[in-house]
């Protein structure tokens, strides 16, 4: 399952890059929330242009199709490091100190190694659809208004790029627990029992969560 897990800072290398690249990832977070908001309001515009004036928006579909990428992708480094992702903890919730390090470091490389080989592919698929010398660049496009569709393609590798480089810094962290056997290691996310998870957002809503 999924759970609100803390991730702790110092003031070493690892901790600064941490911070460094969480920024970004909360740069794209707030472009995926705005693409949801954005969409949202197509969604009024058009049914209330259908409704009132018979004239719904041109292309409706063809811009949710380029604007979907900005919804499912932008956010998946930043769930990455909040702990977000949905995941099974029945087996690695029972382990404490390096052998849970371990069985993480194991499945974030597998997670990496994933990653990788979704790069160069959707980097390939970028490609094949972008043409400097095309109209608008784009070899294909949508099919009722014809909106270029390589700056979606485009998002898909670079959204995995951030996703990467989040995964070689929990890597490093990972791999500097097991070594050093800390347990509560930096830039990871640290699963939180249910009274913490409480106590924090019961924090946040009264406004005296630390900041």
């Amino acid at each position: 399952m999924a759970m609100k897990a803390s991730v702790l800072g110092d003031d070493t290398l690892l901790s600064r890059l941490d911070r460094a690249l969480y920024r970004l990832e909360q740069f794209f977070g707030l472009i995926s929330g705005l693409a949801v908001f954005g969409l949202m309001l197509l969604a009024v515009y058009s049914v209330g242009g259908r409704n009132l004036m018979n004239q719904p928006v041109r292309g409706y579909v063809d811009w949710i199709e380029v604007i979907m990428p900005l919804i499912a992708i932008s956010g998946i480094a930043y769930a990455q490091r909040d702990g977000g992702h949905i995941r099974m903890d029945i087996l690695v919730g029972k382990l404490r100190g390096r052998a849970l390090w371990i069985a993480e470091f194991i499945s974030t490389l597998l997670i990496f190694m994933l990653i990788v080989l979704l790069i160069w592919g959707s980097w390939a698929h970028f490609q094949r659809s972008f043409d400097i010398n095309a109209p608008l660049f784009s070899r294909d496009s949508t099919i009722d208004i014809k909106l270029p569709i390589w700056p979606a393609k485009l998002l898909v590798p670079v959204a995995f790029s951030v996703l990467g480089l989040r995964l070689v810094l929990q890597l490093w962290a990972y791999g500097r627990a097991i070594r050093t056997g800390s347990a509560e290691p930096v830039a990871v996310p640290l699963v939180e029992d249910v009274a913490a998870i409480a106590a924090r957002e019961a924090s946040a809503v009264s406004g005296r969560e630390d900041r």
